[in-house]
């Protein structure tokens, strides 16, 4: 193939290849468990089947094909009547049997779509096809890159993990809109309860990249095939993650369009992206489908899979749950974007909000949780268990027992860092909300210690009230209602 004359206004065609880990117990053909151990030795999770060995036979993994399901109905795919699984061969030294169990031309899953928002307006991604497949192991680069380590090491631990491969039509026109189309992805993916976006390597991704000329795409975005047909594209491999697809393609959009400009051709051919260099990198001519020798899977029957779709349920999806926040709670768009970030995330403000009242409980969901967990690294998940406590904290802040000031900036961030419970911190601090005597009392100790300021004040100044207030909750060790300060003083200053 050739690449087409292109002229110097170019148009971006990008296509996903979503590599997705499934959230099963067992890999998706033996019994050897998907959950690594800390102290794990390499080649040490694996059997016979797995490694591929004479006489082993793939058994079926029915939480893999539920999972892919779900995974169907979430972006209304059609899901067939039957679903077969191939092998595809090619030799490399991370696949243990030198064919990798996947499906071919029956996949359980195909012409979905995915609704996604970009700078602000809907875009619809379509969606070819979604297959379950086996992963291979891993290699472990050992001295340097790909290109420059010393030797490879292959740990087949990973081999036969169920994942599933989500391919897209071309229609991204931008690596911004790959990131947002896999930034969707990967949260419908986590409600759906398939998909854990805390495992290493959960999710990665190949794209093909082309450049055809601008007046070749139609209004509608699409792109006629016999144009795509004609031009060649390179596939990038090895990015893992929504932030590094998007740098990974602005890298090779950019090298593209420099390859024209000197008026040479674009290769046909795959590369890695180098994260650590942030470039792609050439590994080999680009395969084409009769290179992988596609042939059915004997020792697997066919699968039966069409009456699943009713059977099986998903969850709400996130959209629909964020519609569901405004209507239900009288959220502002941004509040409920936040706090359906997760499913995790909403499941937590729903139990809060059941106790309070909605405003409040998203403020202190959505702005401080949140904002604290996300210094700190940490998800929402690594607190889900203490909802009891921080729930304790908002009914002391509510009760007027601590101030929001110190429940924000001190108990809060005490309770993620220390582990300890509100009241534990509050006494230790000495945050228990100042009595009116001595909230009075500092007032009059405010007045009477800054004359100056007092004066200001009565001469219009009302940046001197807001340095009075200061004093008094310095006093009173943050402890007082800055509000009450405010109403105090104004009225001792106008008396």
């Amino acid at each position: 193939m050739s690449t087409q004359a292109v002229s110097e206004e170019t148009a971006v065609v990008i296509g996903l290849e979503v590599h997705v880990q499934l959230e099963t117990d067992t890999k998706i053909f033996c019994g050897c468990s998907t959950e690594p151990a800390d102290d794990e030795a390499p080649n040490t999770r694996t059997c016979p089947t797995c490694l591929g060995l004479p006489g082993a036979l793939p058994v079926i993994n029915e939480a893999a094909v539920e999972a892919a399901v779900k995974v169907g109905k979430a972006i209304d795919a059609d899901i067939p009547e039957t679903t077969t699984f191939h092998r595809k061969n090619y030799y490399y030294p991370d696949l243990p049997k030198n064919f990798q169990l996947t499906q071919y031309d029956a996949p359980i899953c195909a012409d979905g779509e995915l609704e996604v928002a970009v700078d602000g307006e809907r875009r619809t991604i379509g969606i070819t096809r979604a297959h379950i497949e086996e992963d291979p192991g891993s290699l472990q680069h050992v001295g340097g890159s790909i290109e420059s380590a010393t030797h490879t090491l292959v740990n087949y631990n990973r081999a036969g993990t169920p994942l599933m491969e989500i391919v897209t039509e071309p229609d991204f026109r931008s690596p911004a809109e790959t990131r947002a189309f896999l930034a969707k992805l990967e949260e419908v993916l986590e409600y759906l309860g398939v998909f854990d976006p805390s495992r290493d390597g959960s999710l990665r991704v190949d794209a093909n990249v082309s450049l055809v000329d601008a007046d070749a795409v139609a209004a509608d975005g699409s792109v006629p095939s016999s144009v795509l047909e004609s031009t060649n594209r390179a596939e990038v491999k090895n990015i893992s993650s929504h932030k590094g697809a998007a740098k990974a393609l602005a890298y090779e959009v950019t090298r593209q369009r420099n390859v024209l400009r000197r008026g040479r051709e674009i290769d046909q051919e795959t590369r890695h992206w180098d994260e650590g260099r942030g470039v792609t990198v050439s590994m080999r001519s680009k395969e084409a489908e009769k290179d992988y020798r596609y042939f059915r899977e004997a020792d697997l029957p066919a699968l039966e899979v069409a009456d699943w779709r009713e059977s099986i349920a998903i969850p709400e999806l996130p959209d629909a749950r964020r519609e569901r926040f405004r209507e239900a709670y009288g959220l502002d768009r941004e509040s409920a974007s936040k706090l359906t970030s997760s499913k995790a995330v909403a499941d937590f403000f729903e139990d809060v909000a059941a106790e309070f009242d909605p405003e409040l409980a998203a403020t202190w969901v959505a702005d401080n949780l949140l904002g604290e967990l996300n210094y700190r690294e940490l998800r929402i998940t690594d607190v889900e268990g203490r909802l009891d406590e921080f729930t304790r904290l908002i009914a002391l802040v509510d009760a007027g027992e601590v101030t929001v000031k110190n429940a924000e900036e001190v108990v809060l961030r005490e309770m993620l860092d220390a582990g300890d419970d509100p009241d534990a911190v509050i006494e230790r601090e000495g945050l228990g909300k100042a009595g009116a005597g001595e909230v009075e009392s500092a007032v009059d100790a405010a007045i009477d210690e800054n004359p100056e300021a007092v004066t200001d004040y009565h001469d219009g100044d009302e940046g001197a009230i807001n340095f009075l207030v200061g004093q008094v909750m310095q006093a009173t060790g943050g402890s007082a209602d800055p509000g009450q300060v405010n109403g105090l003083l104004r009225e001792r200053l106008d008396g």
